[in-house]
């Protein structure tokens, strides 16, 4: 196999790419579109995303504590990709891109209506890593889309059509391989 030297950097992809809702009291609330997260631990359910200390959402999730993360999928795509690119000083969201704020029931955050996942969040530590900061937050609540539930209420999260990142591109996440465990599973 041949290999080569390539520069240093963070080349851990692909990676869930989300929109990340929040809002301080009284304001506007705000989406930012973040590659940059992931499950930090199970019990208590907690997650990261990273910021840089210069976007407008990092004040707003360091004063308000709390956050959205909506996962997002081929119909969103766009309106990912454009929200990550333009700024809420600039602009209102969720007015340009033509999303629903949905009340959360934990926080005071908005998440977005037309996401297949919403995972509200409240920061439990800020880490100063350099370039971006990373808050890590304890999912106290996540609503889903009703229309990926089964009659036995099984949710079927391969049904929701995600998008993931990867050194720049979007891409849909393809055909399914197997599930967990199915590499020890004995055959009957």
């Amino acid at each position: 196999m041949d290999k080569q030297t390539f520069k240093a950097g963070n080349m851990l992809y692909p990676a869930p790419v989300v929109l990340v809702s929040c809002a301080l009291p009284g304001e506007k609330p705000n989406i930012i579109t973040l590659a940059w997260a992931g499950t930090v631990c199970s019990d208590p359910a907690m997650l990261s995303v990273s910021i840089r200390k210069e976007r407008w959402s990092h004040h707003i999730i360091k004063e308000s504590g709390e956050f959205v993360v909506n996962l997002t999928n081929r119909d969103l795509a766009y309106a990912t990709d454009w929200c990550g690119v333009k700024s809420g000083k600039d602009f209102d969201k969720f007015k340009e891109m033509k999303l629903s704020p949905l009340k959360s029931e934990k926080i005071s955050a908005p998440g977005i209506a037309e996401s297949p996942v919403n995972i509200e969040c409240k920061v439990k530590q800020i880490l100063e890593l350099g370039s971006h900061d990373c808050f890590i937050a304890e999912v106290v609540n996540v609503t889903v889309d009703s229309s990926l539930m089964d009659e036995n209420g099984k949710f079927d999260l391969g049904a929701a059509d995600l998008i993931a990142y990867s050194h720049g591109e979007y891409f849909t996440l393809g055909e399914k391989l197997g599930k967990f465990g199915y590499s020890v599973k004995k055959n009957k």
